[in-house]
Formats: structure tokens, sequence, C-alpha cells
């Protein structure tokens, strides 16, 4: 996720099972949880279940962070999903004089 100190900055995964190797998240958590929100929701398409998996910047000052959701499944094959969170917050201010420079 690349965005600027201030401005809301937001993205959305869909995680869809594959109909051979279908799956339920049970649970989700992210292991630092400091700079990120996240929200995971049940959706259903014409064929079959998916989730939206919504993560959201928390950080308010510049810099980068990295953080990790694990989603815990009640699939045998596949029982936890990892999803990686990079972040990079810039200020829009030095952008502004590294354009102009």
């Amino acid at each position: 996720m690349r965005g600027y100190t201030g401005e809301p900055l937001k993205r959305k995964v869909t995680i869809i099972p594959l109909e051979k190797y279908p799956f339920k998240i049970l649970k989700a958590s992210a292991k630092n949880g400091k700079e990120i929100r996240f929200e995971l929701q049940e959706e259903k398409s014409e064929k079959r279940l998916q989730y939206a998996l919504t993560v959201e910047n928390q950080r308010l000052e510049k810099g980068r962070y990295f953080d990790i959701i694990t989603l815990e499944t009640d699939s045998k094959i596949k029982p936890t999903l990892s999803v990686r969170v990079y972040g990079d917050i810039k200020s829009r201010s030095e952008e502004k004089k590294k354009k102009n420079q």
C-alpha cells in the first residue's frame, strides 16, 4: 500500500476458494496490527462463497511497515493462509519539494 500522510489509504482483496478445494475462513488475525486495521467479510457470488479482505492504513507519520494477516481455515490441505501487507507512507510536502528541484 502506498500513500501519503493524512490521506485515507485502503485496499480490498477478494479470496475465492477453488471449487475442487472449498474452505471457510474461521478466524483472521494480524501479526503486529499497529499500522493496519482490517475487516473480513463473507460474500456469496453467483456460484460459491468468497471473502473480501479490506485493509486500511493506520500509520500517521511517514515511513514503511510490514505486517502479516493470518487466515485460519477449516481446510485440512491448507489450514492457514497468509496475506502480506507492505506499507509505504510518504509526506506530500516532501514529494512536492523533490518535483520542484
